[in-house]
């Protein structure tokens, strides 16, 4: 699931930050360091659900950002499946909507 979450973060940072004229946001830049995969999985060792959903709530926002919020069609769908998150309650239920997240998002990049 690390590696998931780390992904989702990454996909909306990079939707965030990354222009045609700049180098790619990777993995071990600077950017993701609140986002890296320890970070998450720290938070999933805990069992820490809450924290997980601010951390990519975090990132979510910036990437709505980008789209130009919830008032644009990307930006409907990228809320609509950050509530579908926001929504679960356990660990074994994050994986679903984790996934929708991340699907989407490697779309619109």
């Amino acid at each position: 699931m690390e590696l998931l979450l780390e992904t989702v973060a990454l996909f909306c940072l990079k939707l965030a930050y990354e222009t045609e004229d700049s180098s790619p946001i990777l993995r071990d830049d600077l950017v993701m360091s609140e986002y890296e995969r320890e970070v998450f999985g720290l938070l999933v060792r805990r069992g820490d659900v809450e924290g997980i959903q601010v951390k990519v709530g975090e990132c979510v926002g910036l990437a709505l950002n980008a789209v130009g919020g919830v008032d644009t069609v990307l930006g409907r769908e990228l809320h609509r499946l950050s509530v579908d998150f926001s929504a679960e309650r356990t660990l074994d239920h994050l994986d679903t909507p984790l996934n929708a997240l991340k699907d989407y998002l490697k779309n619109i990049l």
